[in-house]
């Protein structure tokens, strides 16, 4: 009966662990364009041979690019970089056969909007009331 049992869970422990092998990355990027001084979170996800997407940081990817410093997922490009895009690759740590590259362009306008005070808001908000009651 114990033969049987841990036969049963070799089988399990097999099928969970091939089930979950990374088969593919891909990049899934929340904007369209890079920031320069700030952290760009560049992210990975996995696709695993059950089908299933999974993400990645930088404990199974190996994240690299033509220009910036990287701090785990996050790359971090100066105000002294020049180009208008920047090269970036991802490998996978396991198997560096399975790796991707993509080429993200830099946002062209990192002035900050100006923003309306508490006092500019608030008198925004008493004249619409005024407007109102009219």
């Amino acid at each position: 009966m114990r033969k049987v049992i841990l036969f049963i869970v070799i089988v399990c422990f097999y099928n969970a662990v091939s089930a979950q092998a990374i088969q593919a990355i891909f990049f899934n990027l929340y904007t369209d364009s890079l920031k320069k001084e700030v952290h760009n979170y560049i992210n990975v996800e996995g696709k695993l041979t059950n089908g299933q997407y999974i993400p990645l940081d930088s404990t199974t990817i190996q994240f690299s690019s033509n220009y910036g410093k990287w701090i785990g997922n996050n790359l971090i490009i100066d105000t002294n970089y020049k180009k208008d895009s920047v090269v970036i690759t991802a490998v996978l740590k396991q198997k560096k056969n399975i790796f991707t590259s993509i080429t993200v362009y830099l946002k062209k306008n990192n002035t900050p909007p100006i923003l309306k005070s508490e006092k500019e808001i608030l008198e925004g908000i008493d004249s619409r009331k005024k407007k109102k009651t009219l």
